[in-house]
């Protein structure tokens, strides 16, 4: 690449890159849950939902740390061959691309109820984030709201007569303490909580990222039966550390 021609988006694990404009949007959708925005601001790109800021592209730390905790967890509770993944919410696409560059993982599902979050990543800028992962053929994006994915189908075994995942990576709203849209909130109630606990192979990963760390959170997973609970946090010069909160369905 010549030094006139600047790539458009920045390396994806630094802070720099805000610009001192306003916003440029890139898209804009309304979709059943309200509506989505992708835009641009100096180097990084951003994603809002119901003009509420989400996520965006200046540090991909804790997104990435979601995935590769639940793989040492798995391994710290005796590993297995090829394990398969969930990864709830695509986002800006760090945590699949850190499962994609993983060559340990089997199966890698990637579950989003946003369609336009899915053709940023296929045809649009968010497709330099995610790094060609998409075309893994590993990778099976679904097009879906994740708790109903995880609850769906008969009592009878896994829901839609799916294998369980050795792994579920959940990076829904905020997190279990704050989520913008407000149905998000009922994936980490008891109910939501037994419905991953149902996916899950025994001796599975649940790995839920976090805006802030919670107490609370954890005591519900213990309360909903999960073992080895325990949170890594993400270091920050100020302000509170995102997490990812662990927990092990019993084998």
């Amino acid at each position: 690449m010549t030094a006139d021609r600047q790539p458009p988006y920045p390396p994806y694990e630094t802070t720099a890159g805000h610009g001192t404009g306003a916003p440029l949007v890139l898209d804009r959708r309304d979709g059943p849950h309200g509506e989505v925005v992708l835009r641009r601001h100096g180097r990084l790109l951003q994603i809002i939902a119901n003009g509420c800021f989400l996520m965006d592209t200046s540090d991909g730390r804790s997104e990435r740390l979601l995935v590769r905790a639940a793989l040492e967890e798995l391994d710290a509770g005796g590993g297995r061959p090829s394990p398969s993944v969930l990864i709830g919410g695509l986002g800006v696409g760090f945590s699949l691309a850190q499962a994609a560059a993983e060559p340990r993982w089997g199966r890698i599902t990637v579950v989003e109820r946003e369609e336009a979050v899915i053709d940023w990543h296929r045809d649009g800028p968010l497709g330099e984030v995610s790094s060609g992962a998409l075309a893994d053929p590993r990778v099976r994006i679904v097009r879906a709201d994740l708790l109903a994915h995880l609850a769906g189908g008969g009592s009878g075994g896994p829901p839609g007569g799916e294998e369980p995942y050795d792994a579920l990576c959940l990076d829904v709203d905020n997190g279990p303490d704050w989520t913008v849209t407000e149905d998000n909130g009922s994936l980490y109630t008891p109910a939501g909580l037994a419905a991953c606990a149902r996916r899950l192979t025994p001796g599975g990963v649940l790995a839920v990222w976090s805006a802030q760390p919670s107490r609370a959170f954890g005591e519900a997973l213990r309360n909903a039966g999960f073992t080895r609970v325990r949170t890594e946090e993400v270091p920050v010069a100020r302000g509170v550390p995102d997490v990812v909160h662990l927990a092990t369905r019993p084998a």
